[in-house]
């Protein structure tokens, strides 16, 4: 299910949308605050500039909102139907959730929202290597 190729692998691993070879990112670990928005200009393989315009990641606070809402109905349902909390606490553990994910969401987004533009090619690589 999640191999090379597929959307779904450049998105949870926040690889290169293109030949899905390199992470975006310069700091895997989105926990760490002051790199979580730092990411490479290009790709090193396939030479895929991940900034097509300036503000292209302005788009992707419209994808953090639909993120943000599946983490929170999934807390929502772990703590209060399956777990048969108060609603308080129920509201606590989606505020605890969001504000504990929210690093995560942040970068889901931000790989959703470049993979909404950008299609796998497996042949990317082999041909920015050949006009080198």
């Amino acid at each position: 299910m999640l191999k090379k190729g597929n959307k779904l692998y450049s998105i949870l691993t926040g690889s290169c949308p293109k030949c899905h070879l390199e992470s975006m990112y310069k700091d895997k670990n989105p926990y760490r605050m002051a790199n979580i928005f730092d990411m490479h200009e290009r790709c090193s393989h396939c030479n895929t500039k991940y900034k097509m315009e300036p503000s292209f990641f302005y788009g992707a606070m419209y994808v953090s909102y639909g993120v943000g809402i599946a983490f929170a109905v999934a807390a929502f349902f772990i703590s209060f139907i399956f777990i048969e909390t108060s609603l308080l606490v129920t509201f606590i553990c989606i505020v605890v959730t969001l504000i504990g994910f929210m690093p995560v969401i942040m970068r889901l987004s931000r790989n959703i929202w470049i993979n909404m533009f950008m299609h796998y090619d497996k042949d990317a690589a082999a041909k920015f290597k050949k006009q080198i």
